[in-house]
């Protein structure tokens, strides 16, 4: 049962209502810095190279760091919340987050750059999913669609304003900026934490489980470091063996969760029919998340020419699209319900993604901005949806293992995403007999990647009529 740690002052009804209101703003704030962090980032490599007196493909290690950093510990978040208290912990995050992206730009070598990255990841790991904790005690379950149809869009608009932003921030200044600007961000969200959330923490939290903690933070990091790998293509040998260690890991924590009674990754959460869908089909949908936006600027850049701002400037009508989802998603679940939309709108959301191989050289860019503004419209709904259906029968005292488990799954699917889309134009390549990535190869992304948001579709259709019912 969650108490309120200011119990002994009646909270003013006034502040309340605009907590409740702002909460999903805060945390949204918490979401963009660490989406636009873990997105702008790439564009700096070849100019931090040449400040650390390396090459840009050693500068790699800035995003892998970063990457398994939040791998290991989004499992933990659920227990830290719980144990120490929700806002104390989403406060130390990001007040963390701004202290190692100070370090990230005052490192005088590549080694304290990785060690303030990887803690950075760390901080990330704990900032997003303990906000979402905080938003579904603290949101009314019949506003918490909207809260969630606020959240999803920074998750969108994060990858896409990330490149142009970090091609900007290169040309025009130095790279230091990109880790300067999280600070007044992050100093806003701390005041904003401090005046409007109030604590949420469990009587008698559980001990943490070491042995589930380790287990999952080897499988976690395996698998997003494996996935990595594959994108870089740093070789295919190195990916396997890290996806194997991953899968073994996986399957020893499996066993061990089903001995223990406070696993740090509840699996029984997969009894719950709208949960276990919203993982499974959800990652599915997820995979569009980190490649799409990676799949468009190979396409645009490598395939068309075009520059990396205006391929940033094109890619930006996805984020559009997603801002115009925000004003229609309540209206549209409330006349088709979750089901019909998640089940449709997989199929449309794929078939947008699939549109991307159609483009040519000779594809008016009206025609290419259009296609991507309705592709983040409906992709940006399928994401709100599944995300507000991941909770919608989760019992109060079950949140903060649900956030866990949710945040954890989607770090896999963005992961995975990356992975399977170079696996695709790798295994279009060899087809070809090419060495590099041809137009046609990087299309080949886009249609598996589309593929299997269309195959997410059957799962969606299994859910019950009423599922979600209430939450809007």
């Amino acid at each position: 049962m969650s108490t309120d740690s200011n119990h002994h002052a009646k909270p003013d009804k006034t502040k309340q209502s605009t907590a409740v209101r702002l909460i999903p703003f805060i945390v949204g704030c918490a979401l963009f810095m660490q989406m636009l962090d873990s997105s702008v980032v790439a564009m700096a490599l070849p100019m931090m190279a040449d400040t650390f007196n390396t090459t840009a493909v050693r500068m790699n290690i800035a995003i892998t760091a970063y990457l398994v950093a939040v791998a290991v510990f989004v499992p933990v978040c659920g227990w830290a919340a719980d144990r120490f208290g929700a806002k104390k912990t989403f406060l130390l995050a990001i007040m963390l987050f701004c202290l190692s992206s100070l370090g990230c730009s005052m490192a005088p070598t590549l080694e304290t750059f990785v060690l303030f990255r990887f803690i950075q990841g760390l901080a990330g790991a704990m900032m997003v999913p303990v906000g979402r904790i905080i938003m579904l005690k603290a949101v009314p379950r019949e506003q918490l669609l909207k809260a969630t149809a606020f959240l999803s869009v920074p998750a969108l608009l994060g990858p896409m304003i990330g490149p142009p932003l970090g091609g900007f921030i290169v040309t025009f200044t130095s790279w230091h900026w990109i880790f300067l600007i999280n600070i007044p961000m992050g100093m806003l969200g701390i005041f904003m934490v401090l005046k409007y959330i109030q604590e949420y923490k469990k009587e008698n939290p559980p001990r943490l489980d070491w042995p589930g903690f380790i287990l999952s933070g080897l499988a976690m990091a395996s698998c997003v470091y494996g996935f990595e790998s594959l994108a870089k293509n740093q070789g295919f040998i190195n990916a396997y063996f890290l996806l194997a260690i991953s899968f073994i890991s996986g399957i020893l924590y499996w066993f061990h969760a089903k001995r223990v009674a406070n696993p740090i990754i509840d699996l029984s959460l997969l009894k719950i029919q709208s949960f276990a869908i919203s993982i499974i089909a959800g990652n599915l949908c997820r995979f569009a998340v980190g490649s799409t936006p990676f799949l468009l600027a190979l396409l645009l850049q490598i395939g068309f020419n075009y520059t990396p701002l205006s391929a940033g400037l094109i890619t930006f009508a996805g984020a559009l699209g997603a801002l115009a989802m925000k004003f229609v998603a309540i209206p549209i679940l409330k006349r088709f319900g979750f089901r019909s939309v998640l089940t449709v709108n997989a199929v449309i959301t794929g078939l947008f993604i699939m549109a991307c191989a159609l483009f040519t050289l000779e594809t008016p860019i009206w025609l290419i901005t259009m296609t991507l503004l309705f592709g983040g419209f409906f992709r940006s709904l399928e994401f709100t949806s599944v995300n507000t259906l991941s909770f919608a029968n989760i019992k109060p005292e079950k949140m903060s293992q649900a956030s866990s488990f949710s945040a954890t799954a989607q770090q896999v699917g963005i992961s995975m995403g990356m992975g399977i889309a170079t696996l695709s134009i790798d295994f279009s390549m060899r087809l070809n007999g090419s060495l590099t990535p041809s137009v046609q190869d990087i299309k080949s992304g886009f249609i598996v990647i589309g593929a299997a948001s269309i195959l997410s579709a059957l799962w969606f259709y299994r859910l019950e009529k009423s599922a979600g019912a209430g939450m809007y």
